[in-house]
């Protein structure tokens, strides 16, 4: 056959709505993520100097340690991207029961390893992982899956609404009893973000997050760590030394970056004044060093990158792939929400939770796992995009 019949033929099968031979990535997507992680690289380096230099470790340690985590979390993610979308779904439940024993797993002594009180951690070939953050993605598949089994019902009645809480709350109880109240706090809110999406009446949703809320309160008061955590929250300066101090600490470096910030590297703060400088705290350290411009910055890289995923979601479920939208909107939320309540903490306005600002903090399990999600998402977008191509040529056919 000669090259202008072959070119032709080509042509044709464009017309008629294939997909291309090559998969399309979402590049604004994929270089907002990029932006995020690069960030993150440079201010993990900044704030873990100091701390590198006290353990009498390289000043470049964890930069090193975090850039293997990049490329680890990155293979993760190329490897999710290979996964068709409806092999998640057909996997849900396993997928579940996977999530289930690995929280069960971390209760065990010998096998859950203690860090600070905490026994959030399972070791894994000499490293600790932290199993709440995988478990909540897994979780959070099979919540997207339901969402499209069983849409009618979660439409319809309370009792579509109440397996889903009841498997949230069981989720819930698990991570309380690590604890990690943060990371149970994400989880519901996530959960129930991504039920009400799927269609459930606002006065169910309603009435359970006040129920939820309330049994929460509760949990906080029983136990005097988080009374503390919420006292000192509220007002930091009444004990600068002791409950307030992490706080303090964030607020004096936000307030010294005023405007274009102290310059990079030049934190105070992070000289072993401020508590876990390179971690949940990492957000005060970017505005000391980098200012109101450096926050304007941060805030418009993950309000974009949110917009960017949830209008994803919804052409997925214009497109009628209702499981690819509930699992997009699942990452938008779970994003968006983490970001913002540890920049609220950072900043005072809401209580410690103990949650990593996604992508950019020092952090094994969590930056992994956020980037093997990203793999997951693109991999959305891949499918996604082939549909509406095809739609398209179709309409601009005579």
């Amino acid at each position: 056959m000669s090259a202008p019949a072959v070119n032709a033929e080509r042509g044709a099968v464009r017309e008629a709505g294939a997909p291309p031979a090559l998969p399309r990535v979402d590049v604004a997507m994929l270089l907002l993520i990029a932006s995020i992680v690069l960030l993150g690289l440079v201010m993990v380096t900044s704030a873990s100097i100091s701390i590198a230099a006290r353990d009498g470790g390289e000043p470049f340690a964890f930069l090193e340690r975090q850039l293997l985590l990049v490329l680890l979390g990155c293979g993760a993610a190329a490897l999710l991207y290979t996964v068709p979308i409806a092999t998640l779904e057909r996997l849900a439940l396993p997928l579940l029961v996977t999530a289930g024993v690995l929280l069960l797993l971390v209760l065990i002594p010998g096998l859950g390893h203690e860090v600070k009180g905490s026994r959030r951690w399972l070791r894994l070939a000499g490293l600790n992982f932290q199993v709440s953050e995988a478990a909540r993605v897994l979780v959070l598949i099979w919540l997207a899956s339901y969402a499209v089994r069983c849409e009618e019902a979660l439409r319809s009645s309370l009792g579509g609404l109440a397996r889903p809480l009841g498997l949230l709350t069981l989720a819930g109880v698990l991570l309380l009893a690590e604890p990690d109240f943060g990371a149970a706090s994400v989880l519901f809110l996530t959960g129930f973000g991504v039920l009400f999406l799927a269609g459930a009446q606002l006065r169910w949703v309603f009435a359970t997050v006040l129920i939820a809320g309330g049994a929460m309160a509760l949990l906080v008061m029983s136990a005097p760590y988080r009374m503390r955590r919420i006292t000192g929250f509220i007002d930091p300066w009444s004990d600068p030394f002791d409950s307030g101090f992490q706080l303090t600490q964030s607020l004096i470096a936000i307030g010294r970056g005023e405007w274009f910030g102290v310059g990079l590297g030049a934190s105070v703060q992070k000289l072993l004044y401020l508590p876990e400088a390179h971690t949940d705290f990492l957000f005060a350290v970017l505005a000391e060093e980098l200012g109101l411009v450096g926050v304007a910055l941060t805030l418009g890289l993950f309000l974009a990158l949110c917009w960017r995923v949830f209008a994803l979601a919804r052409r997925a479920h214009a497109a009628g792939m209702k499981f690819h939208a509930y699992l997009a909107a699942g990452f938008g939320l779970w994003l968006g929400l983490q970001a913002l309540i540890n920049i609220g903490v950072n900043m005072g306005v809401l209580p410690t939770k103990g949650l990593t600002l996604p992508l950019m903090s020092y952090g094994r399990s969590s930056l992994i796992v956020a980037l093997a999600w990203c793999g997951i998402i693109l991999r959305v977008h891949r499918e996604v995009a082939g549909p509406l191509r095809g739609a398209r040529a179709r309409e601009r056919r005579p």
